[in-house]
């Protein structure tokens, strides 16, 4: 099994048509995800043509995330707009009744995120993001930027707050593979979280131990760990970034903000290891924790 995604799932692509769209588009063909449409007012009922291991996939167009519904019985929405537009994206999408919508877009407006999290939370639908690179099924869906190539089918789940960190363990952890592997994004507010992916992996029998990547910023990390504390009952290890970020400093993500002794990095490993997790210095020292805890 998996979370959020499967072999199943049916995914339509907001902004297809861009630069990026089209590159991450024939990306997510050519690892095996199926790709029912793209979404474009201006160039409703045309096609796009990708080429995936010599053969020609053909894409249709729709006018509207709606029609795009109707036609194809899509499930889940990938969104590559630009900033300015992604709460119209979102917006239309939820309005549609797509259940799962995963927003790689970076710097989208605060304001905008926390307008259409509220709209998602009403409707019952699930946000991964924004500013995140997505969630991956190896063998079965990739819905995002993360690159397909770095692992295979297995037994770990992964949920992490930074891209290229989800990248890194990946390839750490590539000779055990992973069930599912989730990039949240690091914004101040973001649609799943830590606990939400935690509950997930806990309830998926594919998943035998968790990693969980976290960052300074917030307290997302310290309520991951009352939560683990209470609920999760395989094996977690996680790795917190940001220890040598100066105080008061934004680094990297919209969200990575230290004030005084809350959101940094020793407080959070601090409240991980009082929950049970082991927590590594490093990436790699991370995985090789995971290793042992798999192979007791």
């Amino acid at each position: 099994m998996a979370i959020f995604i499967d072999e199943t799932s049916r995914v339509l692509v907001q902004g297809m048509t861009g630069s990026e769209g089209q590159k991450h588009t024939t990306r997510m063909l050519a690892s095996g995800t199926t790709i029912v449409g793209g979404v474009n007012p201006r160039k409703a009922g045309t096609t796009l043509d990708f080429t995936i291991e010599d053969e020609d996939v053909e894409v249709p167009v729709f006018g509207t995330v709606a029609e795009a519904v109707a036609a194809t019985d899509a499930d889940v929405s990938v969104i590559f707009v630009p900033p300015a537009f992604t709460k119209a994206a979102v917006v239309e999408a939820i309005e549609a009744g797509v259940p799962l919508i995963v927003i790689i877009t970076e710097g989208v407006p605060v304001a905008d995120s926390a307008e259409f999290f509220t709209l998602a939370e009403q409707a019952g639908v699930r946000l991964i993001g924004p500013n995140c690179p997505g969630v991956i099924s190896p063998g079965k869906s990739n819905v995002g930027i993360i690159p397909a190539d770095i692992t295979g089918p297995g037994r770990v789940g992964l949920v992490s707050k930074s891209g290229t960190l989800t990248y890194q363990m990946m390839y750490e952890l590539r000779d055990l593979g992973f069930s599912t592997a989730i990039g949240i994004g690091g914004d101040p507010i973001i649609g799943t979280t830590h606990i939400d992916a935690l509950a997930a992996f806990e309830a998926d029998p594919q998943t035998e131990a968790i990693v969980m990547i976290g960052e300074i910023g917030g307290d997302a990390e310290e309520r991951a760990a009352e939560y683990i504390k209470a609920h999760i009952t395989k094996p977690v290890v996680g790795y917190v970034a940001g220890f040598t970020a100066p105080e008061g400093k934004t680094m990297g993500h919209a969200g990575a903000i230290v004030s005084g002794s809350s959101g940094t990095a020793q407080a959070k490993k601090e409240a991980l290891e009082a929950a049970g997790v082991k927590v590594g210095k490093t990436p790699s020292e991370t995985a090789q924790l995971l290793r042992d805890v798999l192979g007791s």
